[in-house]
């Protein structure tokens, strides 16, 4: 199999070669990262309610449309996750051409009206469908591709920690905010609490894309040398978004990130129906919740993950964490079926769940940049980033519809995802690490003799 993807890379003669570390802008804009950085966590934690909140909604919305089968409810949350990436790569290349700033602010005024709207207007599931799907979906996704192409441009140095302080934002909002999202629910109804968080978080939000924007061309860290760190292969090669189809490591990392996605996915979507699945739903923990503290606890176990396994992936590599964290998810996957009726272990296992899915998007985007180079990265980080839509019909509609075949229980959807998880695993290790290694070298000793 290594073989035959290794094939299809394309030559250095068919590659643009522009070594970004060539020309190198003044390092007057060094501080000027950790602003940006800064700022990007910011717009994190404010965007990661738009996805990891939907679950706090769904009881209102049962409750509100009497009659309509809970599948067709989750399948809100597959449509939102659809409009979050497919649409991407082309966001990706208009974000590299016109620059960042213009498409954040693009990104936030749809977060704001989907959530605006949809909370003060909507009468049926098919109008969520739209404002919440698609709507919010698109500037979720477009937002969240800008930040992480920005932290890997500004930090080709500590990439995989600039992705994962970046993605700890994402994690940390859901850390922060679930439980005065689930007060404000109950104080005053899903939608009224819907239409306040969305216009508060999207006025944060387009504020601060007036504060981000990319490095100059060629910029790079003062006396930074891509080839002092072993552990991790860069490339010297800016490769454009129709080159990086042509390279096999590109359909190993998609398939990689649509195989890791699919458990955490589906707890996320899930998260209040596999409580009720688990006879655990009723259960409260100093007197919040247990979906809404397990949904806390779930969101410091995603920021701890992004930054330490990103930060680890600079030192040991990155397919070598992959396949360590891999593992991890699979295990704790496989115990959330074997822990109902209990609500301690169900605020214990779920976190770790989170500990191993939360570092994808860490890994994935800082190995994007260290294979395809940087100047493309929105471009070519935003196709990959579709692997994680191609799960989710399956995570949203697809596990819901099977826990009804089976009297409601999600065991079946965690056993497919546990197995998943073990092939990630098994193709990060003995798939993607060859092929990555010998393509960056071949490439890069090539363009070193032109």
């Amino acid at each position: 199999m290594t073989a035959a993807l290794a094939k299809q890379s394309p030559s250095v003669e068919d590659v643009q070669l522009t070594n970004s570390t060539d020309a190198v802008a003044p390092t007057s804009t060094t501080k000027n990262r950790w602003i940006q950085l800064v700022a990007g966590i910011a717009v994190m934690i404010l965007l990661s309610n738009y996805q990891y909140s939907f679950t706090l909604f769904t009881p209102g919305m049962r409750e509100q449309f009497v009659g309509t089968p809970y599948s067709s409810i989750a399948l809100i949350f597959s449509i939102f996750v659809l409009f979050e990436t497919w649409p991407v790569p082309i966001a990706g290349v208009l974000i590299d051409t016109f620059g960042i700033r213009r498409l954040m602010i693009v990104g936030s005024i749809l977060v704001s009206l989907g959530w605006i709207v949809a909370g003060m207007t909507a009468t049926s599931v098919a109008q969520l469908y739209l404002l919440y799907g698609v709507v919010t979906g698109l500037g979720t996704g477009i937002i969240y591709l800008a930040i992480v192409a920005n932290a890997i441009k500004w930090f080709p140095d500590r990439r995989g920690l600039a992705a994962g302080l970046t993605a700890a934002g994402f994690g940390g909002g859901s850390a922060l905010t679930p439980i005065p999202i689930s007060l404000t629910i109950h104080a005053i109804g899903w939608g009224h609490a819907m239409a306040i968080w969305g216009a508060i978080q999207g006025l944060v939000i387009f504020a601060l894309a007036l504060v981000v924007s990319f490095p100059p061309q060629g910029w790079a860290p003062a006396g930074w040398d891509a080839t002092a760190v072993k552990s991790v292969v860069q490339t010297k090669v800016d490769y454009s978004w129709r080159q990086t189809l042509r390279m096999p490591e590109f359909y190993l990392l998609y398939f990689i990130h649509f195989l890791i996605s699919l458990g955490g996915l589906m707890t996320l979507g899930n998260l209040s129906e596999i409580a009720r699945s688990l006879q655990v739903e009723k259960a409260t923990v100093l007197g919040v919740s247990i979906v809404a503290f397990a949904a806390t606890a779930n969101g410091i176990a995603n920021t701890a993950s992004r930054i330490v396994w990103g930060s680890t992936s600079d030192r040991v590599g990155r397919e070598n964490t992959m396949t360590i964290v891999f593992l991890l998810e699979a295990v704790s996957i496989f115990f959330v079926t074997q822990i109902t009726g209990n609500p301690i272990l169900f605020v214990i296992i779920f976190p770790i769940v989170f500990l191993g899915y939360g570092q994808i998007n860490t890994l994935l985007s800082a190995t994007t940049g260290d294979l395809f180079g940087t100047r493309n990265v929105s471009a070519n980080f935003g196709m990959i980033y579709t692997g994680k839509g191609a799960a989710a019909m399956f995570s949203g509609w697809g596990a819901a519809a099977i826990a009804s075949a089976f009297a409601g229980s999600f065991a079946a959807p965690y056993y497919i995802a546990a197995v998943c998880d073990l092939l990630a695993a098994a193709l990060a290790f003995f798939a993607l690490k060859p092929i990555a290694r010998r393509t960056v070298a071949r490439v890069d000793n090539q363009a070193r003799q032109i």
